[in-house]
């Protein structure tokens, strides 16, 4: 995939949410909502501040992200649905451990 996000945006893929609760009830698809949790893909170079100097994001690709449920932009890129948007609708990183 070539895709190169600008400025503060960010390219995620959503990742696959568990077909049965915790207790062990299967869940259906028309039940089930959309993951609010993503791995980034790609990122911007970052966003321009007042000074006119470049700040880098926060997140880099690899990163393991929670999300807004209405943030960014559905797209289709290669055949997979991706979202696209600003580091401002990430929430926060997932750590490992």
């Amino acid at each position: 995939m070539k895709f190169k996000p600008l400025q503060d945006r960010v390219l995620v893929r959503r990742l696959a949410q568990e077909d049965k609760t915790a207790g062990g009830i299967i869940i259906p698809d028309t039940a089930k909502e959309k993951p609010m949790e993503g791995e980034v893909v790609a990122v911007g170079p970052g966003a321009r501040g007042d000074d006119g100097k470049l700040h880098p994001l926060d997140v880099k690709p690899g990163d393991r992200i929670l999300f807004g449920k209405w943030s960014g932009s559905e797209v289709k890129i290669d055949g997979e649905e991706l979202i696209i948007m600003t580091e401002d609708d990430i929430l926060g990183v997932v750590e490992k451990g």
